[in-house]
C-alpha cells in the first residue's frame, strides 16, 4: 500500500521544511510513504527547496495557475507514481502533521472514499467571528447542495482512494473544496470527517482575501455546481414556482370574471398566460439541462476509463 502526500505550494519556501518535517515517514498499513510538491509558477525557490529535503515527486507549473489547477495537477501526478491513497495538504503547515494517520485510517479499513480534516471552524480561535459564522453556515449549504453531511466544507486537509482521485473531475479555476463535496454527493461516494488538529496560523490566507470575496466566490461556486449536478431540482421548482403563480392570477381572473368584474382584470389574465408559457419553458430548459448532464457523466466515465487504462502503463517517477 502506497500512500503519497501532495503539498500544492505558491512561494513556501519557508513554510515547506516545517510543513515537511511534520509529515509521517511511517504509518500503520503503509509500506511506502512518498512526497509531491506542486510548485505553482512560485518566483522563490521553493521547488528547489522541495528537492533538497527529499521531496520525491516535484511538478513546476511556469506561472501562477491558482489552488484548483495545483490541486489537479498533484492528483494526476500522484496516481501516475502509484498511489494507492492520496493525501493533500497545505505548504503553510495549517494541519497537524501527525493528523495524517487520521485521515487514512477509514479507507484503510474499508468505511470511506474521501476522508476530510474538520478543524471545528465554528470553534477556531484565529478566524473571525464573522469568518466563523460564514464557515459554519456554507459548510451547512454546501451539505445541502451535496446531500451528505458535511461539518467543514473548506478543509483542504483530506485523502483520497486511487478510485476517488481517478473520478474527480475539477472545472472550476478558484478552489476545489466546495466543488469536489458536491460532486462526491452526486456520485454516492463514501465521505467520512474526521476531527484534526490545527497549528498556530504562520501566515494570512492566500485564498480568502476578504469576507466578501470569498461570500460572493463561494456562492456562485455552490449555485454553479448544484445546477450542473441536480439540474432538474433547481429547474423543475422554478417552473413549479412559476405555474403555480400563473395558475394562482387565472383563477383570480376568474373568479372576478364569473362575478361580472372580468373586463377589469384583463392585466391579471395577461400575466397569468405569460406566467404559465414561461413555467412550461422552464420545465423543458430542465430536461435539456438534464440531458446535458447525462452527456456529462457519458463523459466522465469515459475520462474515468482513460485515466485509469494510462495508469496502468505503469507508474512515472
Amino acid at each position: 500500500m502506497k500512500l503519497i502526500i501532495q503539498i500544492p505550494c505558491y512561494n513556501e519556501e519557508l513554510t515547506l521544511p516545517k510543513t515537511l518535517r511534520d509529515l509521517p515517514r511511517r504509518l500503520p498499513g503503509m509500506d511506502e510513504i512518498e512526497f509531491l510538491v506542486v510548485d505553482d509558477g512560485s518566483s522563490d525557490r521553493t521547488a528547489e527547496v522541495a528537492r533538497e529535503l527529499g521531496v520525491q515527486h516535484i511538478v513546476r507549473f511556469a506561472r501562477n495557475r491558482g489552488l484548483a489547477a495545483a490541486f489537479v495537477a498533484g492528483l494526476e501526478a500522484a496516481l501516475k507514481a502509484g498511489a494507492d491513497i492520496i493525501v493533500n495538504t497545505d505548504a503553510d503547515n495549517q494541519y497537524c502533521g501527525e493528523d495524517v494517520a487520521r485521515l487514512v485510517q477509514p479507507i484503510l479499513e474499508g468505511k470511506a472514499d474521501i476522508v476530510v480534516g474538520d478543524r471545528g471552524v465554528a470553534d477556531l480561535e484565529y478566524f473571525s467571528p464573522a469568518k466563523r459564522l460564514l464557515q459554519t453556515m456554507g459548510s451547512k449549504v454546501v451539505e445541502w447542495a451535496a446531500g451528505i453531511p458535511i461539518p467543514d466544507a473548506t478543509s483542504g486537509f483530506r485523502a483520497f482512494t486511487r478510485e476517488a482521485a481517478l473520478r474527480l473531475t475539477v472545472l472550476g479555476e478558484y478552489s476545489y473544496t466546495l466543488e469536489t463535496l458536491i460532486q462526491a454527493g452526486a456520485r454516492r461516494m463514501a465521505v467520512v470527517f474526521v476531527p484534526v488538529r490545527t497549528n498556530p496560523q504562520t501566515r494570512r490566507s492566500r485564498l480568502i482575501r476578504s469576507v466578501s470575496s470569498f461570500l460572493a466566490i463561494s456562492t456562485v461556486t455552490i449555485g454553479r455546481f448544484y445546477v450542473m449536478y441536480r439540474p432538474l431540482r433547481i429547474f423543475v421548482a422554478a417552473g413549479a414556482t412559476l405555474l403555480t403563480a400563473g395558475l394562482a392570477l387565472s383563477a383570480r381572473f376568474l373568479y372576478h370574471y364569473l362575478n361580472g368584474q372580468g373586463s377589469g382584470h384583463i392585466q391579471s389574465l395577461i400575466l397569468a398566460a405569460i406566467l404559465i408559457i414561461v413555467s412550461f419553458q422552464v420545465f423543458l430548459i430542465g430536461l435539456i439541462a438534464d440531458l446535458v448532464r447525462l452527456n456529462r457523466k457519458l463523459l466522465e466515465e469515459v475520462l474515468y476509463r482513460v485515466r485509469g487504462d494510462s495508469m496502468l502503463r505503469g507508474p512515472t517517477r
